[in-house]
């Protein structure tokens, strides 16, 4: 049985996953997931990134939004605005149920890794979810006009204004799970997330990298055409990396991650967007239809990706 292990953040990286869930038996898929999007709001911890990967995984996000859970009401919100609270965060009446589970039971001691074991067995997934890690690990974003920022203030409260640095506050240990899932994983997928704010964090936790040296590892580029696909990837490349937004920079930014050089970089493989390929040096190139409009899209395009990364392993296009 083949094993695969997915680094994920964000929507994209829920909506990749869910493709290879779906694509493969759910047993032999890791999810690892960012937690430095995480915040506490309205006295409740809330884990934005393992929430949306959850909720996609069970068929009950809201597809149009990409976050939050399809048909949510927001009544206790209404009441917040009412009493003049913070309604910055929107937080829906059923996903509600989600934080309160999960702030009491981490009041209680038990670790991040246990309780989103247990939501996921609620909602019936098989493939496991583990976040990256169980202490504080903090994505903060220094800004021209905001001075540093939170990253749920940078993106929702600020909408992400112009950055200059993007770095990490905490280095605690993986999560349990976590290096033995990417070490027994015949191949290592990153999702097309915004890899400084979405795959970065995983990236920094003590032992990942190290781990992840010795996989085939093959990612989805979230650029096309010069785009971003959602979100503001595509503002953040020219100015954090001094390069134009393409499938080539998110290349460049894995290869220098890795300190190995453009031409041995973190990655073996990395999928693109037909037309985008020319922009790419260093990891081979798979070139196809990467936006994913539903949900056949993303079993399409998963059985591509996961095609290709199992053809590098078996030619060695790893790092052992």
């Amino acid at each position: 049985m083949t094993r695969v292990t997915v680094l994920s953040g964000g929507v994209g990286g829920a909506r990749f996953a869910d493709g290879v869930v779906r694509a493969l038996d759910a047993d032999a898929v890791t999810v690892v997931v960012n937690t430095g999007d995480d915040l506490e709001h309205l006295g409740l911890q809330v884990c934005p990134d393992l929430d949306t990967v959850m909720y996609t995984l069970a068929d009950l996000g809201d597809a149009e939004r990409g976050w939050g859970l399809f048909g949510e009401t927001w009544q206790a919100m209404e009441a917040v605005r009412r009493f003049g609270g913070p309604t910055w965060f929107n937080l829906g009446d059923r996903d509600l149920g989600t934080h309160l589970v999960r702030t009491a039971a981490l009041r209680r001691g038990e670790p991040l890794s246990a309780i989103t074991a247990r939501l996921c067995g609620a909602l019936g997934l098989r493939a496991r979810i583990l976040p990256m890690t169980d202490g504080a690990c903090r994505t903060l974003i220094d800004t021209r006009e905001h001075g540093t920022l939170a990253f749920q203030d940078w993106l929702v409260r600020e909408h992400a204004p112009a950055v200059t640095r993007v770095r990490f506050e905490g280095s605690p240990p993986p999560a349990p799970g976590v290096l033995e899932a990417i070490a027994q994983a015949d191949f290592v997928l990153l999702g097309p997330s915004n890899p400084y704010v979405s795959v970065d964090p995983i990236l920094s936790i003590p032992g990942v990298r190290e781990v992840l040296a010795e996989k085939t590892v093959v990612a989805l580029s979230p650029i096309v055409g010069g785009r971003a696909v959602k979100g503001p990837l595509a503002e953040m490349i020219p100015a954090l990396a001094r390069r134009a937004a393409s499938a080539g920079a998110i290349a460049a930014h894995y290869s220098a991650l890795s300190g190995c050089g453009p031409d041995r970089g973190l990655l073996a493989g990395l999928v693109v967007e037909r037309g985008d390929e020319e922009a790419v040096l260093g990891p081979a190139v798979l070139a196809t239809s990467t936006v994913m409009r539903d949900r056949d899209d993303r079993l399409r395009l998963s059985r591509e990706v996961l095609t290709f990364a199992a053809d590098l392993a078996r030619r060695g296009r790893g790092h052992a």
